[in-house]
This record gives C-alpha cells, sequence and structure tokens, in this order.
C-alpha cells in the first residue's frame, strides 16, 4: 500500500497543478519532501522505501504541529497565517485514514480492556499495544490514552 500512498500523492499533485491550486501544490510538495527527508533517515537501517505506517505517522506528525501552529497564530491575532495551516491540514488529512469516530473509539477501547485481560491503571501499557497492533491507523492514540485511563479505573 505504500506504493498506492506515494502514487496518490504524485496523481493529486499533477491534478493541483493542473488546476492551479497554489496551496494544495505547496502542502504536496511539502508532504513528498517530507517523505524523501523520512525515506533518507531510514536508509541507514536497509529500508529504502518507509512503509504505510510511517507514511501515516509523518502525516499525522504533521498535522500535529499544524494545529499547534493553528493555535499560535490566534493566540497572537494572526488570523491570515492560521488559516493558511488550516488549508494544509485539510490537504493532509485528506490522505490520512477514516479516524474512528467516539463511540467506534470507545468500543476498540472496551475490546482492546477485554482482549488483553487489564484489571488495572498498571496494564495500561497492555491495552495500548493491543490497541495500535488492531487500530494503529484508524485511532488517534493521544485520545485513546485517557479513554484507556478512564476505563481502567485511573
Amino acid at each position: 500500500m505504500a506504493d498506492d500512498l506515494r502514487a496518490r500523492f504524485t496523481t493529486a499533485l499533477k491534478e493541483a497543478m493542473l488546476a492551479k491550486a497554489a496551496v494544495r501544490v505547496s502542502t504536496l510538495r511539502m508532504i513528498t519532501a517530507k517523505l524523501k527527508d523520512t525515506d533518507i533517515a531510514a536508509r541507514p537501517s536497509g529500508v529504502t522505501q518507509v512503509p504505510d505506517e510511517q507514511i501515516v505517522a509523518m502525516l499525522r506528525g504533521m498535522t500535529k504541529s499544524r494545529r499547534e501552529s493553528v493555535e499560535l497564530y490566534r493566540q497572537g491575532g494572526r488570523e491570515e497565517l492560521a488559516a493558511k495551516e488550516e488549508a494544509e491540514i485539510a490537504v493532509i488529512e485528506g490522505f490520512l485514514p477514516q479516524q474512528l469516530d467516539e463511540t467506534a473509539m470507545q468500543a476498540a477501547v472496551a475490546t482492546a480492556i477485554a482482549e488483553s485481560g487489564a484489571a488495572s491503571i498498571k496494564e495500561m501499557g497492555k491495552v495500548m499495544a493491543v490497541l495500535k497492533a488492531k487500530h494503529a491507523a484508524s485511532l488517534d492514540m493521544a485520545k485513546a490514552g485517557p479513554m484507556v485511563k478512564a476505563a481502567l479505573g485511573g
């Protein structure tokens, strides 16, 4: 699937260039540059192209840093910069797998707790490992952590 995601970036970039969508073009170029950097960083471990999971993690990191920037720009009264970052977030999120909604996340947490046999907050790591193995692409682990903690009585 990594090739599929890479192909989607290339196709989207070509379409954006033809449509003269400046924000989309610049964001896609930023994504491909970051992907190239990620591939280069992985070379010492013998990997020429990082797998899809790492590409998704890279994209999530890009959206996270942009959300933080939006918050800072708004605090500083720089609405035009916040809007630019939000436009980039929208483009990046178009390549991320669909996230689970609140109800589905709670069901996934309950299932993971049952599967791991966790009974206390001390076993939170087991539950998080099960969640990551099953739902890494579609679950925001930052939101799952507090849910698991609450479910285990933490």
